[in-house]
């Protein structure tokens, strides 16, 4: 499956061609050349300034696009190569990039009385971007839809059934869009304040693709209204994994984590107490790795990471990572990133920013 197979270093320069890699420093051709796997994030600069950066599998910047402003998560087309660097919420820009730069970035801008919320995600032959965005003025969350075949100019709008919603993704047939509306009000007038922490309404819902029709929704329990559901990821078995943030008393032990498939219920993974205390009620990011049947989580504010096993819902190992950010499928287990500037254990003098991209191959290659 694309969704786990790595980009490797000789189909990676391949379609690069000659021009990118004249482009190179030494040192970034070295890393190229070192390189099993391809990475992309959003990183921070020493001086303030953002860009976008695709990283080896060891932590070492192969090249960098220069962004406007921070970005949040990436969305990345095997069938075109394309990425794309999404804005952190209330941002109003996306920029699309090719990973090989053998074409001139595209900056597309959010529609009228609508913002980015920092998320999105490519139809499977690449010719439609999804972004998770905001009507603010309407209080709902929409997806809207770009043509990349007409340099991404937006085609129209789908309702996620819900409100802020963050994180979604496709299905691998390309038939569902799956959305986490975080359930959370928020209006750019007012930044990044949570506007409704008392009357929350977190759920997860299946939209068809072609119509935009609402096939499910999967509203969390009452007792739970005030855990976000954020971030998503697909395994193997088209089952779809959930990581939430809770918004309510810090000394509660929320359910952080979940999965469910098309016709079930929402299925929590039964973490132990000391690993909820230990993510802080945030989980910042999470990724599946099919080829070894696992799910990793991170935490910001906890400093770790988390693998679960996919099949018993086990802890299978916890890592301190001072400042966890990103995180994605690695050759074995997981690569995970921090705000810190560490990137699997090669610190740049960078910021890296909250998510990860594994860049891989369509399944043709």
């Amino acid at each position: 499956m694309w969704r786990t197979a790595a980009i490797d270093r000789r189909s990676f320069v391949k379609a690069a061609g000659i021009g990118f890699l004249a482009s190179l420093t030494p040192r970034a051709l070295m890393a190229l050349e070192r390189a099993d796997a391809v990475y992309a994030s959003g990183l921070r600069t020493a001086n303030g300034s953002f860009a976008v950066a695709t990283v080896s599998e060891r932590g070492e910047i192969i090249d960098r696009v220069a962004l406007p402003a921070r970005a949040h998560g990436m969305a990345f087309s095997p069938a075109t190569s394309r990425a794309v660097a999404f804005a952190r919420r209330p941002g109003t820009y996306a920029m699309i990039f090719d990973v090989a730069g053998r074409a001139e970035p595209i900056v597309i801008a959010a529609a009228d009385n609508r913002h980015f919320y920092g998320h999105g995600a490519f139809s499977p032959d690449g010719r439609i971007l999804y972004a998770s965005e905001n009507d603010f003025d309407a209080n709902r969350g929409m997806i809207g839809l770009y043509d990349s075949s007409n340099r991404f100019a937006r085609i129209g709008e789908y309702e996620t059934y819900g409100v802020g919603p963050h994180d979604m993704t496709v299905s691998d047939d390309g038939r569902m869009l799956i959305v986490a509306n975080g359930g959370i009000e928020t209006h750019p007038d007012f930044g990044r304040t949570k506007l409704n922490l008392d009357s929350m309404q977190p759920s997860l819902t299946l939209i068809d693709a072609k119509s935009g029709a609402l096939i499910e929704k999967h509203a969390l329990p009452p007792q739970w209204d005030q855990v976000s559901t954020r971030h998503v990821d697909i395994d193997d078995n088209g089952r779809i994994w959930f990581a939430c943030q809770y918004e309510g008393h810090r000394n509660d032990l929320p359910p952080l984590v979940g999965s469910f498939a098309k016709g079930e219920d929402l299925r929590f993974v039964d973490l132990p107490d000391e690993t909820t205390r230990r993510l802080a009620n945030y989980v910042g990011a999470i990724a599946v790795n099919r080829k070894d049947r696992l799910v990793g989580v991170t935490s910001p504010k906890g400093g770790t990471s988390v693998t679960i096993d996919i099949a018993t819902g086990r802890v299978l190992r916890e890592d301190v990572v001072a400042e966890a950010a990103g995180i994605a499928p690695a050759k074995s287990g997981f690569a995970v990133s921090s705000y810190e500037g560490d990137f699997v254990g090669t610190r740049s003098d960078v910021a890296w920013d909250q998510h990860i991209v594994r860049i891989a191959p369509s399944r043709r290659v």
